[in-house]
């Protein structure tokens, strides 16, 4: 698959296996960006926060993503009416295969399948099943990962359809999932990147993306 290096593609977490708050994020990755970032757009009223972005062996930030609503918790041992309600939007530059420019390796060309595995990855490290202990969720983790790798790679099989949402208000056509933890999706924008999404207790079917304005996240 041409795609994003899997590596660096789970949010940051702290020693104790949580997610880093929002308080220790920074602009500075997003203003490094030499594309732009897109988030759900002036529709949406609710709170905006930054997440983390990845970037390549040389530093080069190469995705990121933004969140919307509330912000998960990794724990996931509520009922149906207490999930979060959160959309969080994954940005990855569009770019062939091509050589580092330190001239040391090669850089993976990306495609809408990396940003269908990095917010399928995403959406699970949100994810914490009720019925299983501490001990054993690295082991799921593992297991669910792969598969949203597997997946990732094949956009036009049965788990996916298709879903048109606005796209810098352009109705742009998605490849499109739920789960029970949620759901996920792809597509491509015309301003050179792709654009991923996943979320959990707000409906993918009414949002829309918009190139996004950082000082409104940080």
């Amino acid at each position: 698959m041409e795609t994003t290096s899997r590596v660096g593609a789970q949010a940051p977490a702290a020693e104790d296996g949580q997610q880093v708050p929002s308080a220790r994020r920074t602009v500075d990755g997003y203003l490094r960006a030499p594309f732009p970032w897109y988030g759900l757009d002036e529709a949406f009223t609710g709170p905006r926060w930054l997440m983390q972005v990845g970037t390549a062996a040389d530093g080069a930030v190469e995705h990121g993503s933004l969140g919307h609503g509330d912000e998960p918790s990794i724990r996931h041992e509520t009922t149906e009416d207490e999930k979060e309600r959160f959309a969080v939007v994954v940005t990855v530059a569009a770019h062939p295969g091509r050589r580092s420019p330190d001239g040391t390796g090669q850089l993976e060309a990306t495609s809408v399948s990396s940003a269908a595995w990095l917010a399928g990855a995403g959406l699970l490290t949100c994810t914490w099943p009720g019925q299983l202990d501490h001990t054993l969720r690295d082991d799921w983790l593992a297991q669910q990962t792969e598969t949203a790798w597997i997946l990732a790679d094949d956009l036009d099989g049965p788990e996916w359809s298709s879903l048109s949402l606005p796209v810098d208000g352009v109705p742009t056509p998605f490849h499109y999932r739920e789960s029970e933890f949620g759901w996920v999706l792809a597509g491509s924008t015309e301003q050179g990147v792709h654009v991923g999404a996943y979320g959990r207790g707000m409906s993918a079917y009414g949002l829309g993306f918009a190139v996004a304005e950082i000082a409104t996240y940080a």
